[in-house]
């Protein structure tokens, strides 16, 4: 996996009242009362962390959100150095974990290996004469997760979500997205130098001199820009329908000589009739450059492509050119630990195996069922909404009533674990071991292939603090990685977990009805359920998000791009409203008890606040703001906030403070 795509990594029952209500006083710190709450909310709440927190040196962010992935790294490394030096039966889960994690933490082994377990690798790409040859070498390592011109996946067809297809994709390129390559501020162009200079090192520590090393360098940079023009943006990228292009694979045949389709495929072991081609122009313009393009230049791309998929996993050299490109990328000032590193790799590599380890010592079911109470609420908070929509038919209202109680409900871990009996591990080597699991990855993708979606599949492992929505299926999806403070704690009262969680839940359930979501049916079918006059309204309303947030701005007036992270600022708006009509049907909500001074919706609104409190290196938040589909922390808080009326009640919000919104220009879309 080529770093940029690593670095750049939302429920029928219903139940009024929480029996958890009040249990334990959860303080709340570092306000700061100075501040008017209505000028700046995320900052009232969070200031006075923000400015005396210290970013971690390994880190290029700290807080909430997705650097609470950083402690879960600590913790999962905790079960793995207590494992790794355990005893273990051979073929259990424990003895593959454990011996995953200590072969990587072997770097003595490693670092005198050097680049020789990729050695056959680079031989097989001298060896390459001619075309045909040359789409042998990229279908062989498609198989173990070293992608290069080609993008091979199997998942659900979207116009027929109950069944598995091939499906193809736009990639081939090394920085984080098309636009890198032709944009022209000092920011962008100091990470082409950095991307430049990272290749560069690459083939010098492969034995080419310094002045080849540049040239080869430049040239593969020459391929990745020429592929980038036939690249979709990430705005392009949001439109649901242009990606659904289903063909048939003779059809593609005559399409794609120079690709080959037959034999790709044969070649792969996917025996199918049809493949949905997300970004055709790619494929129209790989055809033609397999051609334009000499062999030899060929060569050399896949070279510095394998390079970089593998180089944090060579010697010491390599990690650290991969390094020093990371530094410019994301402004993380040194490498994180081995130990860190490792914890991440089996969790990529055996996720399931280790989140098996993690849900049992670290999540409990009564959070689980607590959790679930939650969801129910919101979603009958959510129904009552609709209800109330005064822009939308009773028919259409039905039909997204229908679709909002058959969403599927995961909460903490998968229901069955995923067997790696053909993953081989061996303590003493990490490369083997990596290229073992990668395989039996594909081999487990590639079993899907034209068969019935197994809808017990979780896309996410458990211990990762996220949650997602996933429309093919439409299900939410909550991980115990975030099924914890700030986000969620069983023994909290309601007005934190409402406005933690709660906002979570909303969120995730408001991705089934945003710009993407609202495009499928209650069976996850790409398919259009709304009358014409319902869409119309509701897209003007999307229109409305995208024009808000298209005036917020970070870093010296860098823009957020409206249209690329509308889906999620749909969900944040959403989100927040429906938590707070579902926090209002608690004892809780219904009363105005204080605690510490805040009455309940204050505290509820404190709490989301809180679960975005994040601070991050500039260059992190300019490449945050290039490629995240969600807007930075500060405006997933003042974002939402000033379109929530019962916000402005809460803290006495008035016309003059930097945060009001005349009602009229509030908006409210569910």
């Amino acid at each position: 996996m080529k770093k940029t795509l690593i670095l750049i990594i939302a429920f029928l029952a219903f139940t009024a009242c929480s029996k958890h209500e009040g249990k334990k006083n959860v303080a709340i710190t570092g306000i700061d009362s100075t501040l008017r709450p209505g000028d700046d909310f995320f900052k009232y709440v969070n200031g006075k962390w923000y400015d005396s927190v210290s970013i971690p040196a390994s880190q290029a962010g700290v807080g909430a959100y997705m650097f609470m992935n950083f402690p879960q790294r600590m913790r999962l490394q905790g079960i793995l150095d207590s494992i790794s030096k355990s005893s273990n039966t051979q073929g259990s889960i424990a003895q593959k974990v454990g011996d995953f994690y200590a072969s990587g933490m072997d770097t003595i082994t490693i670092d005198k290996r050097g680049y020789t377990p990729i050695k056959p690798l680079l031989a097989k790409i001298e060896a390459i004469t001619d075309l045909p040859s040359l789409m042998n070498f990229v279908v062989n390592e498609e198989k173990v997760n070293n992608s290069s011109i080609i993008g091979f996946g199997v998942s659900p067809d979207e116009k027929n979500s109950s069944m598995n297809i091939a499906q193809i994709y736009q990639t081939g390129i090394g920085l984080p997205d098309r636009d890198y390559y032709f944009k022209s501020d000092s920011s962008t162009v100091a990470i082409q130098q950095s991307y430049k200079k990272y290749l560069t090192a690459l083939f010098q520590l492969t034995g080419s001199n310094a002045q080849e090393a540049k040239k080869n360098a430049d040239l593969v940079y020459d391929i990745d820009k020429q592929l980038a023009v036939s690249h979709k943006t990430k705005v392009e990228l949001r439109d649901v329908q242009a990606n659904y292009n289903k063909m048939a694979v003779t059809n593609l045949v005559k399409k794609h000589p120079n690709i080959d389709w037959n034999t790709f495929l044969n070649n792969l072991g996917a025996k199918t009739d049809s493949i949905n081609v997300g970004q055709p122009a790619y494929y129209d313009a790989l055809n033609k450059l397999l051609k334009t393009i000499p062999i030899n230049n060929w060569k050399i791309y896949l070279k510095a492509n394998s390079l970089e998929r593998y180089a944090d996993d060579l010697s010491k050299p390599f990690v650290d050119a991969s390094f020093e490109y990371t530094k410019v990328l994301s402004g993380q000032a040194v490498q994180k630990s081995r130990g860190e590193k490792m914890a991440n790799v089996v969790d990529n590599y055996l996720g399931e195996a280790l989140g098996e380890l993690y849900a049992k010592k670290y999540f409990s079911e009564d959070a689980k069922k607590r959790m679930l109470v939650l969801v129910n609420n919101l979603q009958k908070a959510y129904a009552k909404r609709i209800d109330k929509l005064d822009w939308m038919s009773s028919v259409t209202k039905q039909k997204a009533k229908e679709k909002l109680f058959a969403i599927t409900k995961k909460i903490g871990y998968p229901d069955k674990w995923r067997d790696y009996s053909n993953v081989k591990i061996a303590r003493n080597t990490y490369f083997e071991n990596m290229i073992s699991a990668a395989s039996a990855a594909y081999q487990f993708q590639l079993a899907k292939l034209d068969k019935p979606v197994d809808k017990s599949e979780w896309f996410t492992t458990v211990p990762t603090v996220t949650a997602y929505n996933n429309p093919t299926a439409n299900e939410i999806v909550f991980p115990a990685g975030i099924l914890q403070a700030p986000y969620f704690d069983n023994n909290a009262d309601d007005a934190l977990n409402y406005g933690g969680i709660g906002m979570v839940i909303g969120h995730e359930i408001t991705h089934t009805f945003d710009d993407q979501g609202a495009q499928y049916d209650k069976n996850g079918n790409l398919k259009n359920w709304w009358t014409k006059e319902d869409y119309a309204q509701f897209k003007s309303r999307i229109q409305q998000v995208i024009n808000l947030y298209n005036t917020y701005t970070v870093l010296d007036g860098l823009h957020i791009n409206g249209a690329m992270t509308v889906g999620e600022n749909t969900a944040d708006i959403a989100g927040i409203a429906v938590a707070y009509d579902a926090f209002k049907m608690t004892e809780q909500g219904k009363g105005n008890t204080k605690i510490d001074g805040f009455t309940p919706d204050q505290r509820f609104f404190i709490s989301i606040a809180k679960i975005w409190r994040v601070k991050m290196k500039d260059e992190f938040l300019r490449l945050w703001i290039n490629n995240n589909p969600h807007s930075p922390p500060n405006w997933r808080v003042n974002g939402p906030l000033m379109n929530t009326t019962p916000f402005y009640d809460a803290f006495n919000v008035k016309s003059g403070d930097k945060m009001f919104l005349p009602q009229k220009d509030r908006i409210t879309i569910w």
